[in-house]
């Protein structure tokens, strides 16, 4: 790690007040020194890196310009945002980023009144920036809402969506398109912007609004030609000819790192009246840094590096990943039946698919950030008779959730989700975390909802997923390492809704539904040290339950604990419903059920996120003896230990 480096016109700016202090020629050494800072404190702390050294200059840009915080700036997803969180007061804590009790790796209310609204998934900015817009608008405020949104963001329906309302926002909207891909222009140059700033210009917009004013008074078809004139003329300069057709005057492109060309563009765009405005700039991923300007996905979210090197700190080595088990499981299944194909929404390398992609090019398909569509288009394949594997993030399968219901389940099509991410997921805090997942989809008629144990497990479920015909199923499974144990050489089709029992005892029954099994297993050896026979399963389903084994087991045992990695309603909330519907509860059973708290919980490292949720051993002992301790009760209930 390197030394931090030197910053004296940085360490003058604490807020964007004093930024806007400064000579505009001063700006580009901010924007260098920025940028070492950014670099500087990631090396520490890891998380995002080249999104956020992309937008250095359009970040430094946006403050100058703009009268934050009374302009609400949104930016989308968020992992860009850590230049600006150096020049909105919070510098002196951004090397604590995505640790317990620091900064957070995304925007958040509740760290900073720069922060308006809160992100950490794609494609909500423009909505979110609108709804500003016209609540300045409809309380007769000042301020603008101002979106940055990513060019692979825009691939999704609901930025389009917000645009196609935006035109109420009129001026005070004002759309910042970030395309660091060149996916939507070529390469910039002098005269895009030139031509940027001009159609930008007060002058050039009083002109064509008089020129408009006087169509206005022109007969109803050659009013109609005189805009489609005009649109023209510009959509041959400039380009955007879709985005003034959802309503927004159209700006660009222009060199995202040349503060020449942005600031005087950026300021017409803030006098301007005409609007809603989009403006669009061309970074590059990584900026400034070399490794990551030459490995701009290696770079996208890294761990500790070395400032000089950009050498990334290695992971002990250890067993595989879930998701790479999951990877080369579905590659095993993919090369035994043609019909298996994989579908990620924009993320190929984060589920695996990457792999699968390399085997089977023409059976893998990244519909980009459109997780309503990756359903939908998997449950056509799956009418068709193809078996589609949807491979998402528990978090982020949530965007699709109608689409679950309504395309998938309702239809009974047998669409195989592969959910990553299950459960906590430490640094990246509450928005990724895979909370919901057994809830929102064990609810539904028709699925089948697994959860691995181990990697062992997961291979047979990926195998048990290919071969199910009959319905929608689930696996989900956990963001990190296996627990080590040897990966079946051939996988078996498990029998739906049937656990297995791990270990055998006569007292104490804990029902252990996915990862934290190698928890129960601890906590089965502490109670069996205090004289506490313990049964420990693993239910392998929460849906359908394996209703033989849980009767015996709640029928046949003092106390009996659920545990998962999932929020209230899920595995506890179905066992207790089975229980009262077998009449189970009118014997006096003593059930708990251990779950995530009810609650958001915050970054921090895993271990420490399931001590302080109850879901380690020593809350699971803790439970147990707290239910024997209350024996005359009989109570039965969702207690937290």
């Amino acid at each position: 790690m390197s030394e931090r480096p030197l910053t004296p016109l940085l360490d003058t700016v604490h807020v964007p007040a004093d930024l806007r202090k400064l000579a505009p020629e001063q700006l580009p050494q901010l924007a260098d020194e920025l940028r070492q800072e950014v670099i500087s404190a990631v090396g520490v702390t890891g998380g995002h890196l080249g999104s956020g050294l992309g937008v250095v200059e359009l970040t430094a840009a946006i403050h100058y310009v703009f009268n934050t915080p009374d302009d609400r700036l949104v930016w989308d997803v968020g992992h860009q945002c850590y230049p600006h969180k150096v020049l909105t007061g919070r510098r002196d804590r951004i090397r604590t980023l995505r640790m317990g009790g620091g900064l957070s790796g995304f925007t958040k209310r509740a760290e900073s009144e720069y922060d308006p609204f809160g992100a950490a998934h794609s494609s909500t900015s423009i909505s979110a920036a609108l709804g500003f817009a016209i609540a300045n608008k409809l309380q007769g405020t000042p301020g603008k809402g101002i979106a940055v949104i990513g060019d692979g963001a825009m691939s999704a329906g609901m930025a389009y969506e917000a645009m196609n309302n935006a035109r109420e926002a009129g001026n005070r909207l004002v759309v910042i398109l970030n395309d660091n891909d060149m996916s939507i222009a070529p390469p910039v140059g002098g005269l895009s912007a030139y031509l940027a700033r001009i159609v930008s210009s007060r002058e050039f917009l009083s002109v064509r609004e008089a020129l408009k004013r006087v169509a206005r008074k022109l007969p109803r078809p050659l009013q109609k030609a005189a805009r489609k004139t005009d649109e023209f003329a510009r959509g041959m300069a400039m380009g955007g000819t879709l985005f003034e057709e959802l309503g927004f005057y159209y700006v660009g492109p222009i060199d995202g790192h040349n503060l020449e060309q942005l600031i005087p563009v950026l300021e017409n765009v803030r006098d301007a009246e005409e609007g809603p405005i989009l403006v669009h700039v061309v970074t590059k991923k990584g900026k400034g840094y070399a490794p990551a300007e030459n490995a701009a996905d290696k770079y996208h979210g890294v761990q500790k590096f070395d400032v000089v090197t950009g050498a990334q700190a290695k992971a002990p080595p250890g067993p595989p990943s879930y998701t790479a088990v999951f990877a080369k499981a579905l590659i095993a299944e993919g090369e035994r039946d043609d019909r298996i194909c994989a579908i990620t929404a924009a993320m190929p390398s984060g589920t695996g698919l990457d792999k699968f992609q390399e085997a089977f090019p023409d059976r893998t398909f990244d519909v980009g950030i459109a997780e309503q569509h990756a359903v939908t288009f998997a449950a056509g394949l799956a009418a068709q008779g193809m078996r589609p594997f949807c491979a998402i993030y528990s978090t982020f399968l949530q965007r699709a959730y109608d689409q679950v219901v309504h395309d998938v389940a309702i239809q009974n099509l047998p669409v195989r989700f592969g959910i990553d991410r299950a459960g906590l997921v430490g640094a990246d805090g509450c928005t990724h975390a895979g909370s919901f997942d057994v809830t929102y989809l064990a609810t539904l008629p028709n699925f089948v909802v697994m959860a691995a144990a181990d990697e062992a497990e997961l291979v047979h479920m990926v195998h048990t997923c290919a071969v199910h015909d009959s319905g929608p199923i689930a696996v989900r499974y956990p963001r990190g390492n296996g627990t080590g144990v040897a990966l079946p050489a051939v996988p078996q089709r498990l029998e739906i809704g049937k656990g297995r029992i791990v270990r055998e005892g006569h007292k104490v029954a804990i029902l252990s539904l996915g990862t934290r099994l190698e928890e129960a297993l601890k906590a089965a050896e502490a109670l069996e040290a205090k004289g506490l026979s313990t049964t420990v399963a693993d239910l392998r389903f929460a849906k359908p339950l394996d209703e033989a084994m849980i009767r015996r087991l709640l029928s046949t045992h003092e106390v009996a604990v659920t545990v998962e990695e999932g929020a209230i309603g899920g595995l506890g909330a179905h066992v207790l419903t089975m229980a009262s519907d077998l009449g189970l509860t009118d014997a006096g059973l003593k059930i708990r059920t251990l779950r995530l708290p009810d609650i958001f919980q915050d970054q921090d490292k895993p271990e420490k996120q399931y001590a302080d949720a109850g879901l380690d051993a020593d809350a699971i002992v803790d439970s147990v003896l707290t239910a024997l301790r209350h024996n005359s009760a009989g109570m039965v209930g969702e207690v937290r230990a």
